[in-house]
């Protein structure tokens, strides 16, 4: 049996021996040359593929004869049943449209002389060579456009729900648009990898021709068997190979671009005796060149958290992670022990709460080894496509895209590292024969308690995971107006709390389905549903409930307060996690925290969570800070000036929302505590947030008896328990204003 390239290169021979035939036999002057371009030039001729040639002449043949000749070559090819791609052209002529067509010049660096003039093509193709090369800076630019609108179209070969050999990212365009690349001296991609895999799909195109019985680049379901059947395989063996050759072209391209960013934009860098100055960006990690790193030296084996540690930053960066570390990292790094420290836990609610940035990060880790190493239900999900016909994702892509989503809802939630943990495993059982909800019930809760969550947090999570098509299950199916329909629904989510989880995965997962799963239609009636639904569980949705919310860890000691003047201030650094925690010791007055949060906020300390207590004259803060290695003396003489105020604190952390933000949300807690006022504030976090809420209480004249602040990822919760100049809870109108102030003032 005829090899797949051989017989390719058969297909055009047979055609090179028609169309020398033809010239032969036409009155073809001197200065005239048949052209074969794009696959046809460089002999990759699948069964139906389109014959793409070019008539060549000289700038002084005859255009009459030239035209002559052209119909005397056309006709008969016609005739012979090819797709032929044709055209007629002066030498000169292409030449100058190569230069202001990448696409035409491309071709023309395949070009091959199939009959007539040969050193008129070799000289043409010389030139346009040439001048690839000289405009290099300019042309991969365009050709990058050109590439980013083809993705937008055609998406990404590996996860799209219908594949298309061609035109989709890590498809066969791509891999010739790598020989582009390299033919302009600015970079150079292992060549034997790259032509290996785009071999190989052109063997699953010549399978897909030959089934289809015609010119297809889509790989439709339906063909899908008959392909598989025609390559010795099984339709789903077929479809992960096909994928997978995809993705491992896609990452040689990533690779390709990123080398010729560097090469067409190079960024400034610092460089010492010692080598170029890497900027820390946490223990081990650093950016060198627009990419996180793990920095030279570093012992991989010995720091079980660096590859979340530098997933997360890279993440949170919106940088990408350095292949050759991330290859280092799921080479060398370590098991992490069972179950997960809390620092671990949180570097992967970091990672996956970090929005946009989260997807090429986690696509590096996954192919460097690493996800298999944190996730090893991952391998079962990982390039399967979906039954379903509305989803435009495979089921792995559309698990990190419901991540993404869920970054932009987690304001709705009070907990959004459920969240984000149950939208990455919402279907994480369609790795198993069943049910993908029942089944991905106890695969999640069982991988959440190995990733450090506490039994309550795992049965929320397992939970979501098992109900997450039930509202628009109920909404689609049932009549939501008849009350039995919401109470069914009450009755099987059992808690508010978890009815926002449901309701937030709903949406998130809806749009990481496609367009047709979040119609305005079915929104319509998944609201509807909620709305009755929580009247039935008789809670509101603005706020959680501030129990919630723990005061002091058990395990920190409140140290003993003394006597302060009102600038004074004691300070005890400890490491913690991968970073530090300070114990605060001031007297009690109305700013305060604020100033505390100033004075960290100017001395580039970012807070992660905030606990203050008032004894007596004294007031006692936990700043949980995402620095380590700080100085004592350092940090107190900071925090000095604050207090003294001899920081423009104002001046200096007055910041703007950034574009993109979404409006914090400041609500007011009614019903937990008769004692004192309890305002929560949900934003993204920011340089000098804490300040910002504690300032605008400060200036309105109130007191905070306790603060308490955690992150996810770059989401902050702030939950302030306040008292008015008398130490008694705000009356109704007092809290409302004051809530509008601070609300005003995050904005």
């Amino acid at each position: 049996m005829t090899s797949a390239p051989l017989a390719r290169i058969e297909r055009a021979e047979r055609i090179d021996d028609l169309i020398r035939g033809l010239f032969g036999a036409s009155d073809a002057p001197d200065d005239l040359a048949l052209v074969a371009v794009g696959g046809y030039g460089r002999s990759e001729l699948s069964p139906h593929s389109d014959v793409d040639v070019v008539l060549l002449h000289g700038p002084g043949v005859d255009s009459q004869q030239v035209a002559r000749v052209a119909e005397q070559i056309w006709y008969p090819l016609w005739d012979e049943g090819l797709d032929l791609d044709h055209s007629v052209r002066d030498a000169s002529e292409v030449r100058t449209m190569a230069a202001g067509d990448y696409r035409l010049a491309m071709g023309m660096l395949d070009a091959r002389c199939v009959a007539g003039d040969h050193e008129l093509v070799t000289t043409l193709r010389s030139s346009v060579l040439a001048d690839w090369r000289r405009d290099a800076r300019t042309r991969v630019q365009q050709a990058r456009d050109g590439r980013t609108e083809r993705l937008e179209r055609s998406g990404w070969l590996a996860h799209a729900a219908i594949p298309d050999l061609k035109e989709s990212g890590g498809g066969l365009r791509d891999g010739v648009l790598l020989r582009a690349l390299v033919a302009t001296w600015l970079i150079d991609v292992p060549h034997a990898d790259a032509e290996g895999l785009r071999g190989q799909l052109l063997d699953v195109r010549d399978a897909l021709h030959e089934a289809a019985g015609r010119r297809v680049d889509r790989l439709m379901p339906e063909l899908i068997p008959d392909v598989a059947e025609r390559l010795g395989t099984t339709a789903v063996e077929l479809d992960l190979h096909t994928r997978g050759l995809g993705r491992r072209i896609a990452h040689l391209s990533m690779l390709a671009w990123r080398n010729v960013e560097a090469a067409v934009s190079p960024r400034k860098q610092a460089v010492t005796a010692t080598g170029p100055v890497v900027r820390p960006l946490g223990e081990g990690i650093g950016v060198l060149g627009g990419e996180v790193i793990v920095r030279r030296g570093v012992d991989v084996a010995a720091d079980p958290e660096l590859p979340l540690r530098a997933a997360a930053a890279a993440a949170r960066e919106q940088l990408p992670l350095n292949s050759g570390s991330a290859a280092r990292l799921g080479r060398s790094m370590s098991d992490l022990p069972e179950p997960w420290a809390p620092s671990t836990t949180r570097l992967m609610v970091d990672l996956l709460t970090a929005g946009p940035g989260l997807v090429p990060v986690w696509d590096e880790l996954d192919f460097a080894g690493v996800i298999d190493r944190l996730l090893p239900e991952w391998s079962a999900i990982r390039l399967r496509g979906s039954s379903s016909p509305v989803h435009q994702f495979t089921v792995d892509r559309h698990s990190i895209e419901t991540c993404v989503y869920a970054a932009e809802v987690d304001r709705d939630v009070a907990r959004p590292d459920l969240l984000a943990v149950a939208a990455l495993l919402h279907d994480i059982g369609k790795g198993v024969d069943g049910d993908h909800s029942v089944e991905g019930e106890p695969m999640a809760r069982a991988i959440a308690l190995r990733w450090g969550f506490d039994t309550r947090d795992a049965d929320a999570i397992a939970h979501v995971v098992r109900w997450h098509l039930l509202l628009p299950g109920t909404a689609t199916r049932r009549d939501i107006e008849d009350p039995d329909t919401a109470a069914g629904v009450a009755a099987t989510v059992g808690s508010t709390a978890q009815l926002e989880l449901l309701a937030a995965l709903t949406v998130c997962d809806a749009r990481a389905t496609g367009p047709q799963a979040w119609s305005t239609w079915r929104r319509g009636l998944v609201e509807g549903l909620l709305d009755k639904t929580f009247l039935e569980l008789d809670a509101s949705r603005a706020s959680p409930s501030a129990a919630e919310y723990e005061g002091w860890p058990r395990d920190v000691p409140i140290p003993a307060v003394g006597v302060f003047g009102p600038n004074d201030v004691e300070v005890s650094v400890e490491s913690h996690l991968d970073g530090s925690m300070l114990t605060i010791v001031t007297s009690s007055r109305a700013g305060v925290v604020a100033d505390l949060a100033g004075g960290l906020a100017l001395a580039g300390i970012g807070i992660r969570s905030a606990r203050t207590v008032t004894l007596g004259d004294a007031a006692v803060s936990l700043f949980e800070v995402r620095r380590s290695g700080l100085d004592r003396a350092v940090v107190r003489e900071r925090l000095r000036s604050a207090l003294a105020g001899d920081l423009d604190l104002a001046g200096r952390l007055t910041v703007a929302a950034r574009d993109g933000d979404v409006d914090a949300r400041v609500a007011l807690v009614g019903g937990d505590t008769a004692t004192a006022t309890i305002l929560e504030v949900r934003a993204h976090d920011r340089r000098g947030l804490l300040w910002t809420v504690c300032h605008a209480i400060a200036t309105a004249g109130y007191s905070m008896r306790s603060v308490h602040m955690s992150t996810y990822g770059n989401e902050a919760r702030q939950v302030l328990y306040l008292l008015s100049p008398d130490g008694e809870p705000l009356s109704a109108d007092a809290a409302a204003r004051l809530r509008d102030d601070v609300a005003t003032a995050l904005t």
